[in-house]
């Protein structure tokens, strides 16, 4: 049985940092890309970050380029987003999402996500 469960959201001041934890399993998740998605009240889920098989490729949002740097443990099946200088636009449910066919560039579309996870709440407040 798939399970992709994310922790570590909270509530934090603007410029503060989180450290979003992704740990999955039920699947071959050294083949799987993994990413983080969000979705604020009322808008769209948005793409966030990516990350390839071995962590040595990554796409980000212009919006976190630069603030939020994603990361993976093979060992341990984890994804981490690290996100420092947050701002209260960053609020949202954060999502972690794997696509089981990992090879290539990390995808940027939710609609290459296999599975996903129940979301963990971001708060920032300015």
């Amino acid at each position: 049985q798939v399970q992709v469960v994310e922790s570590g959201g909270g509530l934090v001041q603007a410029g503060g940092s989180l450290r979003l934890s992704c740990a999955a399993s039920g699947f071959t998740f050294s083949s799987a890309g993994m990413g983080w998605f969000r979705q604020a009240p009322g808008k769209e889920r948005e793409f966030v970050a990516a990350i390839g098989l071995n962590g040595g490729r990554t796409n980000y949002a212009d919006s976190v380029k630069g603030r939020f740097t994603i990361s993976r443990d093979n060992a341990k099946n984890m994804v981490y987003l690290q996100m420092n200088s947050l701002k209260p636009e960053d609020t949202a449910v954060y999502y972690c999402a794997a696509n089981r066919w990992g090879y290539g560039s990390p995808s940027v579309q939710p609609d290459r996500y296999d599975w996903w996870g129940q979301g963990t709440q971001v708060t920032v407040s300015s």
